[in-house]
């Protein structure tokens, strides 16, 4: 009697984590008249539909279900720019691409998982992520709880289950949570694509684990700087990461993707004063930050 209320209790569980990911399984839709776009979730499909293409269909059938989310890669309409096949949970930036809002949930996930196929073309293979965060009252930001990414190493040619783990910084639970089904990385390649379905939460962690983002510190010199920065660090920076550089004001002066430990940027147009460099992940959030003043 006791398993079967342990299993009966389990199963609940399962579900209540699986419903909390809104149109997990990509069996709603909704037709725009000459397209459909996934209930739930954000895509650029209502910005490149003026050029008659979308990175984002309806898959049939799934696995399971009648559905499932194919992001593909394409050319705009005058062949001179790849846009990313890209959905998020929530509302997606059509303009940086980035991620803006998610979907509300507090729980405390082991792992994401789900089923998938992808190939990448080029250079810059894509990924999928979860980020888990809670708003902080006392300082007026969102801090990260945990975040999950998987990226899309080699190809996967039917379906096949995918499982990734959560990374705790903090024993809090959660308020929000982001998920980004990417087809590329910062350097999109025409065709490459990311077949998802049956997306789910399972498992729970108590404790904190090691963070993605651990103690992350960037040096700059020269500071004061005249016409030229540069930037370094020991560690390794993450796919989607960005150098942003705004006044005190928090007007964005400069913004740039990185992926070397060391790089140096031209400030000679900058205007005198002092300005903030920072450090964000691919879900806009800040991770390390620095203070430059310029005098030229």
């Amino acid at each position: 009697m006791k398993k079967i209320f342990q299993a009966i209790l389990f199963a609940l569980f399962a579900s209540s984590c699986f419903s909390q990911i809104p149109n997990s399984g990509f069996e709603n839709w909704t037709n725009m008249g000459t397209y459909d776009n996934p209930n739930s979730w954000g895509t650029m499909n209502n910005t490149t539909a003026s050029s008659a293409f979308f990175t984002v269909i309806k898959g049939t059938p799934g696995s399971p279900g009648t559905a499932c989310i194919k992001l593909i890669s394409k050319s705009d309409g005058n062949k001179r720019t790849i846009i990313n096949g890209i959905a998020v949970s929530g509302i997606l930036d059509t303009i940086t691409q980035a991620p803006k809002s998610g979907f509300p949930f507090s729980l405390r996930p082991q792992s994401l998982t789900g089923k998938w196929q992808h190939m990448t073309y080029g250079v810059s293979p894509g990924f999928i992520s979860a980020l888990l965060t809670k708003w902080n009252t006392s300082f007026n930001r969102r801090d990260t709880i945990a975040l999950a990414n998987i990226p899309l190493g080699g190809m996967v040619m039917s379906w096949t289950v995918f499982s990734v783990n959560f990374n705790y910084q903090s024993s809090e639970n959660p308020d929000s949570c982001i998920i980004v089904l990417s087809a590329s990385g910062t350097s999109p390649t025409e065709s490459d694509y990311l077949w998802v379905d049956n997306l789910a939460f399972s498992g729970t962690v108590t404790g904190i684990n090691e963070s993605p983002y651990p103690a992350f510190e960037f040096e700059t010199f020269p500071n004061p700087a005249k016409n030229e920065i540069e930037f370094s660090t020991i560690k390794s920076f993450h796919n989607g990461d960005k150098l942003i550089i705004t006044d005190l004001l928090g007007n964005e002066i400069f913004r740039k993707d990185v992926h070397e430990s060391s790089f140096k940027i031209n400030i000679s147009n900058f205007a005198n004063g002092t300005y903030i460099c920072k450090l964000i992940n691919s879900f806009g959030i800040q991770y390390a930050s620095n203070k430059i003043i310029i005098q030229h």
